[in-house]
């Protein structure tokens, strides 16, 4: 099992965690983006692509005998904070619907451009599987 670190003292986080502590086989998952298995992208905004962005994360740790709750790590790179900071609540429950409660150590980057110039963000992401 997983184990949440969270330093004493340190305002509990939301949506995410400080730290993860895990034994087991490591999968690393590179950038995934808001297209579809056969890389077109249906969804044309941010919460549509973050959601296909998950599916593929949780498609590609299926495929590595992985599920949500093995995740330890989420780093997210995103086009526009303001688009992010203002659908929050949606992107709140898209990440609940694909993931379930399961919150990783995350970091967000905001960046100029991804390389898909269709792409509104891209997360990378971390699994620790239990041997």
């Amino acid at each position: 099992m997983h184990k949440i670190v969270q330093p004493d003292g340190w305002k509990e986080p939301k949506g995410y965690a400080n730290g993860v502590l895990a034994e087991g086989a490591t999968l690393y998952i590179g950038g995934q983006i808001g297209w579809n298995a056969d890389q077109v992208f249906v969804a044309k905004d941010f919460v549509g692509q973050m959601e296909q962005a998950l599916k593929n994360i949780a498609a590609v740790l299926e495929a590595g005998g992985g599920k949500p709750e093995h995740l330890t790590r989420l780093t997210w790179y995103v086009t526009d904070k303001k688009e992010y900071l203002a659908k929050q609540r949606e992107v709140g429950q898209a990440y609940r619907n694909v993931l379930g409660k399961n919150f990783p150590a995350m970091t967000m980057v905001v960046v100029n451009a991804l390389v898909e110039d269709e792409a509104m963000i891209e997360i990378e992401a971390t699994a620790v599987i239990p041997n």
